[in-house]
């Protein structure tokens, strides 16, 4: 049965989080096989197989919750696909997994479809044998091109030195985590934009100057440590368009983070955002890049099926069906059910919206709000509806008081 893990205990183990394990785990519908596909494979007394099967509610995610009363969240939005943390932030930025090379790698390409955690090819801080590139466009190429400021920006980028030929980039912050291990603040796997070449940073070059964070003319490639994006929004140049990733020790995944370490970053950072003179204007999307393998009772048919051999969902090698002629591989999909906060001015009070949303969601947001895209070629964001997410938006009533959490608590200051 779900059980409820206490504040006290917040740190857990990892679940198995991967694109055919999750299939097998939703089996068909019934979602009763989570303890036997996604648990350790060798459980321990710390680490148990029902592990899969714990649940955090609001006394544990205290400010997940007093957000959720303050603004709106969604209880229909699902992972454009199955599997883990690569899968998820590259269908957010592109819709698309499909183009990557090598077009095999165990656990991670098939068919030319990333669906593991494999290394970005564009990346001096990686120790990976092969790493992987993508093929396509994605929304910063599209928002490159329409000149709108925007930028990725997250925990532990900056490069801290370089290696003898004084060009290659060394990432070396790095903080003690949740496990109490001393662990590096960068993860290149969570960086989807160094997976592509037309955005990515190899050398992690830090900006020119401040007012050019988000600009065109900087020779960062749009891609930032968290610190850059703090620069640019105390100098009242805030880009346009900002994903902000958590370094390692505090992005929530378990095992080398929880939830409370989550909620510090989270909370510090929506705290800040709010008391900028640019939060009348602003929208604060909280989402998540994959399920992490914990037990959902909600179930999505795909609506992108696929046939490979590590297809599961509803029987050997099936998920859905066959695919249309000519479509890609491994992108069963939508995949679990993940949660989803719109934070701002303009946000329905203590609202819960039920319309069906993924992770596409916030490009097809992006892509109406600043008049670009499509992505094309099979992406995803040609399935999710225009305006999926303005439900949850009401910009008849404003209501522009910030919501002040403790970020150890996060109960309000």
């Amino acid at each position: 049965n779900p059980f409820r893990i206490d504040r006290f205990d917040a740190h857990t183990c990892s679940a198995k989080h991967a694109y055919t394990p999750e299939q097998s785990a939703a089996d068909n519908g019934a979602l009763d096989r989570f303890v036997e596909e996604l648990g350790p494979t060798n459980p321990t007394a710390e680490c148990p197989k029902k592990i899969a099967m714990g649940y955090y509610d609001g006394n544990t995610v205290t400010a997940l919750w007093n957000y959720a009363q303050r603004f709106a969240m969604n209880d229909e939005t699902f992972g454009t696909t199955y599997g883990p943390s690569s899968v998820g932030a590259i269908n957010l930025i592109s819709g698309q997994t499909h183009g990557a090379t090598p077009t095999t790698l165990k656990n991670n390409v098939a068919n030319g479809t990333l669906i593991g955690d494999p290394d970005p090819k564009f990346e001096d801080c990686t120790k990976a044998k092969t790493p992987v590139e993508l093929s396509g466009q994605n929304i910063g190429d599209l928002l490159t091109a329409a000149n709108v400021t925007w930028g990725w920006f997250q925990g532990g980028f900056h490069r801290t030195a370089t290696k003898p030929d004084h060009v290659t980039a060394i990432c070396g912050a790095h903080h003690v985590n949740s496990a109490g291990d001393v662990d590096p603040d960068y993860t290149p796997h969570h960086e989807p934009f160094q997976y592509y070449a037309s955005t990515s940073n190899p050398h992690h070059l830090p900006p020119l100057a401040v007012a050019d964070i988000g600009t065109n003319a900087d020779q960062t490639n749009h891609q930032y440590d968290v610190s850059s994006f703090w620069a640019a929004a105390n100098n009242g140049t805030m880009p346009a368009v900002s994903f902000l990733k958590a370094p390692a020790y505090q992005d929530g995944h378990p095992s080398s983070s929880d939830p409370l370490a989550e909620q510090k970053w989270l909370v510090t950072t929506i705290n800040r955002i709010q008391q900028l003179p640019e939060w009348s204007s602003t929208v604060v999307i909280v989402a998540y890049d994959d399920s992490g393998g914990w037990y959902d009772h909600v179930y999505m048919a795909p609506v992108n099926p696929s046939n490979d051999a590590a297809d599961t969902l509803n029987g050997p090698a099936n998920c859905g069906g066959a695919p249309g002629v000519g479509a890609y591989l491994d992108r069963c999909g939508y995949g679990p059910r993940l949660p989803l906060l719109v934070i701002s001015p303009w946000s329905r009070r203590n609202f819960v919206d039920h319309t069906v949303n993924d992770q596409t969601s916030i490009l097809r947001l992006i892509e109406s709000r600043w008049a670009v895209g499509p992505i094309g070629d099979q992406s995803f964001d040609a399935i999710a509806p225009a305006g999926s997410l303005l439900g949850m938006l009401d910009f008849a009533h404003p209501h522009p008081a910030p919501l002040l959490l403790d970020p150890t608590t996060g109960l309000p200051q």
